[in-house]
């Protein structure tokens, strides 16, 4: 579904990839299934059985709509003995669903009805995994705080890694130590890549990617995907980091006991370990983590 189609000459103005388009929206244009796509940003693989009671529909009900999901591409199936777990399809798929939650503005009139439906609200709010990456205040701080550095800036900004040109200053204070100045500049991209680049809202600065490196956060260079993508974020209605600088971060962050999962959906909390090493790493102060 999500292929790329070739526009070939039909002898007529007509889009060739209209009824594909169509049927794209069509499977999203239902509200069990955006429950079951939006609960599966939290990059884990759910049971039928699951999903089922998390939409609130019978398991049959269910089952009809995760084929559709699965059919059209949306969604990966696999079988463990009576179980079938789906999952979002990759990382292309969440960026859809995570562009169109995001246009979504919240409903004025919505109040939570529980004490626990609101504390869950604000721990979200707070901090969680947007699929892969981290969101809410913990991310737009994370974002801000790399941001202010030098390490990340806006696709329109000069000094972000489009090219194979020469690096700009690094940036001074925690984000660039100095003892990375000798490290390798990465290989040059092709133009269509730094293109593609621009095109996604954040650049990783030269000085962004020493910092990765100074502070053992495994990025993948090799990847497709791009370093960075801005990922507007729906509680606090501004971008966050996401790409595969994104996921590396938020992927640290758990490994390293930065963060820990709460509740039962992508909640996330900042643990005193965590709180020390983004002070340490990007002088964010503790207060505005909590």
């Amino acid at each position: 579904m999500l292929d790329h189609v070739s526009i070939t000459d039909t002898g007529n103005d007509r889009d060739v990839r209209a009824p594909g388009l169509a049927a794209l929206a069509g499977l999203v244009a239902d509200e069990t299934r955006a429950v079951c796509l939006l609960a599966l940003l939290d990059g884990r693989a759910w049971t039928a059985g699951e999903l089922a009671r998390h939409a609130g529909v019978a398991p049959s009900t269910l089952s009809e709509h995760l084929g559709k999901l699965v059919a059209g591409g949306l969604l990966a199936e696999e079988r463990q003995g009576r179980h079938r777990y789906v999952r979002l399809a990759g990382t292309r798929v969440a960026q859809l669903v995570e562009d169109l939650a995001g246009q979504v503005a919240p409903h004025p009139a919505h109040r939570p009805r529980t004490l626990r439906a609101a504390s869950a609200g604000s721990a979200m709010a707070r901090g969680r995994t947007c699929y892969d990456h981290l969101a809410g205040r913990l991310g737009i701080a994370v974002t801000d705080a790399l941001t202010a550095h030098g390490l990340l800036s806006a696709a329109s900004e000069p000094g972000g890694r489009t090219d194979g040109a020469e690096p700009g200053p690094a940036a001074s204070g925690p984000a660039a130590p100095a003892s990375s100045a000798g490290s390798s500049a990465p290989p040059a991209s092709s133009a269509s890549s730094a293109s593609r680049e621009r095109a996604t809202g954040f650049l990783l600065t030269e000085a962004g990617l020493r910092w990765f490196e100074v502070s053992g956060i495994a990025l993948d260079r090799a990847t497709r995907r791009p370093l960075a993508r801005a990922c507007l974020d729906w509680t606090e209605r501004r971008p966050h980091l996401a790409g595969a600088a994104g996921a590396a971060l938020c992927r640290h962050a758990l490994d390293a006991g930065w963060c820990v999962r709460i509740g039962s959906e992508r909640a996330v909390k900042v643990t005193a370990a965590g709180e020390r090493a983004l002070a340490e790493l990007l002088g964010i102060e503790a207060g505005s983590l909590r």
